[in-house]
């Protein structure tokens, strides 16, 4: 069965989310087309809402409609503290924790030279600009774990030595209520790299 010319354009259109292949968005483009045409049309006005009205905060470079996010005009954080993170979806992930009440930095990605993302790429200049303010005491690097996020941090830990301000790094190793026998080896030489004194 082919379909008519717009409804191939919007299944195609479609495919450009994650995880969605052809199948699924065919699914989707029907569901809309048959069942609910008001959702498509609130999603399809959302959406170019959305794009044309969302940027990147000027001091930490995440989503926002203005030039400072929400996150970065409260002033209960901690202005002392500042988390680096390579996304969005990161900045969620640990203030859903709790454990942290700092502000952030995002990278929007790593150093990786191969495919051309250098310091430029992922703000360095502007996380230069901001460290040397000195109001960051402690500069806490959550990247990766892969050979481009350990790049990645030993660059901002060199940077963040050059203004005086402490670098640390996430720990990464057993999560709670994990068999060490079910652990990979790599997570296990994390953990232990990363032991604490027990008080």
């Amino acid at each position: 069965m082919s379909f008519s010319p717009l409804t191939s354009r919007l299944i195609e259109a479609l495919t450009c989310l994650p995880g969605v292949g052809p199948k699924s968005a065919q699914r989707m483009a029907l569901h809309l087309l048959d069942r609910d045409r008001k959702g498509g049309e609130k999603l399809a006005q959302t959406l170019q809402l959305a794009m044309d009205n969302i940027g990147r905060c000027q001091r930490c470079r995440n989503f926002s409609e203005s030039d400072v996010c929400q996150t970065c005009t409260k002033t209960s954080r901690d202005a002392s503290l500042l988390c680096v993170v390579e996304t969005p979806a990161d900045v969620i992930a640990l203030d859903q924790s709790g454990g942290f009440r700092g502000y952030y930095f995002l990278l929007l990605g790593h150093l990786s030279p191969i495919d051309g993302i250098g310091p430029e790429e992922i703000g360095a200049p502007l996380l230069d600009q901001r460290l040397a303010e000195g109001e960051v005491k402690e500069m806490v690097i959550a990247t990766g774990t892969t050979v481009e996020g350990e790049a990645t941090a030993h660059y901002l830990s060199e940077m963040a030595r050059r203004h005086g301000v402490v670098a640390s790094r996430i720990a990464h190793g057993v999560p709670m209520g994990g068999d060490l026998e079910y652990v990979d080896s790599n997570t296990l030489s994390l953990a232990l790299k990363g032991r604490k004194r027990l008080e």
